[in-house]
């Protein structure tokens, strides 16, 4: 490809709007332009780069024994209403009518058409196990699309379902999905990590996310260094701090602690550890008869994680009190709340650590006062306990072999365990050897393709632009002839190298547009090719080019002869690394 039969147009500064490295560059590297809130328009820069990613998806995928199909991406509200997704999703589902009045959505994912193209298409055992793919467009209406492509409300998503006749079919499935989501990533050049994960909206028994680990992540991952221990900090367990309980050694006492309402302050008025305190978060889970209040009880240097407050039970649908509510059952507001002799009784959860607490602090439920010294057992009943809390570097690996560091990474894949959630919902059903009727096992399996460019970059780049791995580069080597319009010396080897390196198969591009060399080679960095040859009259006299990696940082002369096979072999070598 030359460069003036391409459309290349970059910016020396990105709109004021592009809050992140990965929006940035791609913005002014002319890879994407913005059409509306979360919504872009993939430029041919940026669109290369897609279709390596894709490319790579397929292979891997094929190879692993995934059948490729398409799905609508508009999709009749009948089928999310039989499993009870059209009511539960929110508004980041995007209904829609058409001219009949009648209800259709703009598909976030696929779970409920495969399924229903599973349950017309297959009758018998025999049949299974079948796993289907497709590239497609998906659509979330995110409430505030922000980060470019990273959290957009349109994008591209590789998503797969398989289904079997029973759950060891299914786990075995699942095993040759993570296998090939960790070669898909090894081979894009990523710096990844497998996590356990939460099923969130999708469902199921199990999962695990796929990361790149990059400093810009929204996602906190917890990881054993000494272990293969992972997972999102969403679901990482966090184990007690405290070996076992030790027996009181104070008497519990009122003492006033005006204007004190946060544990750090509670803990600095008092001259006491944080660690020596306790949180109180109330909760209520509404229903007919009215909401249900639960306290939950947290070390005061520990933060509540949600999703784990959700998995215990009675808390699914939980919210977070009132401060009327509070009053009611507390008899005084927030700030000075506490287990001990609440006005009305509620359910007592704890998180492991505060179980084997004693002799702490917490709120003595009169406003302006705390109580110090308080037990189990002695001052209040054994709790309920549960692990509440998010875990924090330094951790105890749930492993027990190290302790959990955390790095931010960007979720770009998500396998999950689904089950038969959908197939019996659904009725998707086959005939087994007996000729019984029996659910589907299934397994669901995504990749954020377009989300896969933000993530790269977030995590390859420098001040000078983006540092493309090969793999997906737009472009594996860049040509920068000096005077390709004014020169035939260096037009003619401009030329010879650029046959010799598409002849040999390298996605070479030659830039012919007769720019000034810094504005060129600024394009080029700006783009992030991986290899760059700057082609002038005075090194072909000299029999020398000038060849230089995106990642170096000063360019080595090689003989004009070597340097086809040069690139040759380093771009193989990249590629089956």
């Amino acid at each position: 490809m030359k460069a003036s039969q391409f459309f290349i147009r970059t910016l020396k500064e990105a709109p004021s709007d592009a809050e992140i490295v990965s929006h940035k560059l791609m913005m002014r590297a002319g890879m994407i332009r913005k059409l509306g809130a979360g919504i872009y328009n993939y430029m041919p820069m940026g669109l290369k780069v897609i279709r390596k990613v894709e490319a790579i998806i397929r292979q891997e995928m094929d190879q692993a024994g995934a059948i490729e199909l398409l799905m609508p991406v508009i999709q009749p509200a009948e089928l999310w209403q039989e499993t009870g997704r059209w009511d539960k999703m929110g508004p980041e589902l995007l209904r829609i009518k058409d001219r009949h009045d009648r209800d259709f959505l703009i598909q976030p994912t696929s779970e409920e058409v495969v399924t229903d193209i599973a349950r017309h298409e297959i009758k018998s055992y025999k049949q299974l196990p079948v796993n289907f793919y497709q590239i497609q467009t998906k659509f979330r209406d995110e409430r505030r699309p922000r980060f470019g492509i990273m959290r957009g409300r349109e994008f591209s998503m590789k998503d797969a379902y398989s289904f079997d006749r029973d759950v060891e079919g299914m786990k075995q499935s699942y095993a040759k999905m993570f296998s090939a989501y960790q070669r898909v990533f090894t081979r894009l050049g990523l710096n990844f990590r497998a996590v356990n994960a939460d099923n969130g909206a999708i469902g199921g028994t199990g999962s695990q996310e796929f990361h790149v680990i990059a400093d810009t992540g929204e996602d906190a991952i917890a990881y054993c260094p000494t272990s293969d221990y992972a997972a999102n900090i969403e679901t990482a367990e966090a184990m007690s701090l405290i070996a076992s309980r030790v027996a009181a050694t104070q008497e519990m006492t009122s003492v006033a602690t005006p204007g004190q309402t946060k544990c750090e302050d509670v803990a600095r008025f008092l001259k006491l550890p944080l660690e020596k305190t306790v949180k109180s978060i109330v909760l209520a889970v509404d229903a007919e008869e009215g909401a249900k209040l639960f306290i939950l009880l947290l070390r005061g240097d520990h933060e509540l994680n949600e999703v784990k407050a959700k998995k215990v039970p009675g808390l699914t649908n939980f919210r977070f009190a009132s401060e009327a509510e509070i009053i009611d059952y507390f008899g005084t507001p927030p700030g000075y709340l506490g287990p001990v002799k609440t006005k009305k009784p509620l359910i007592v959860i704890a998180d492991r650590t505060v179980a084997n607490m004693s002799n702490f602090v917490c709120g003595a439920n009169q406003e302006g006062f705390h109580l110090t010294g308080v037990n189990w057992v002695r001052d209040l009943p054994e709790p309920i306990v549960a692990d509440l809390r998010n875990v924090i570097a330094g951790d105890a690996s749930p492993d027990g072999k190290g302790t959990l560091e955390i790095c931010r990474g960007i979720e770009v894949g998500h396998v999950f365990q689904l089950g038969t959630s959908y197939s019996e919902s659904m009725n998707a059903v086959y005939l087994d050897e007996k000729g019984q009727s029996q659910p589907m096992v299934m397994g669901c399996y995504g990749i954020g393709v377009t989300r896969l460019l933000g993530a790269a970059i977030e995590q390859c780049f420098d001040d000078r632009g983006i540092v493309w791995p090969v793999s997906i580069a737009p472009f594996q080597v860049v040509l920068c002839p000096m005077g390709y319009d004014r020169s035939d010396m260096v037009r003619e080897a401009s030329d010879q190298l650029y046959q010799d390196l598409t002849k040999a198969g390298i996605e070479v591009i030659l830039d012919d547009r007769g720019e000034r060399p810094g504005a060129m080679f600024a394009d080029w960095e700006l783009i992030g090719v991986p290899y760059r040859v700057v082609i002038g009259e005075r090194g072909l006299k000299e029999g020398q080019l000038e060849f230089e990696a995106r990642a170096d940082t000063e360019a080595t002369q090689l003989p004009v002869a070597e340097v086809a096979a040069k690139v040759i072999a380093m771009i193989q070598a990249n590629l089956t690394h």
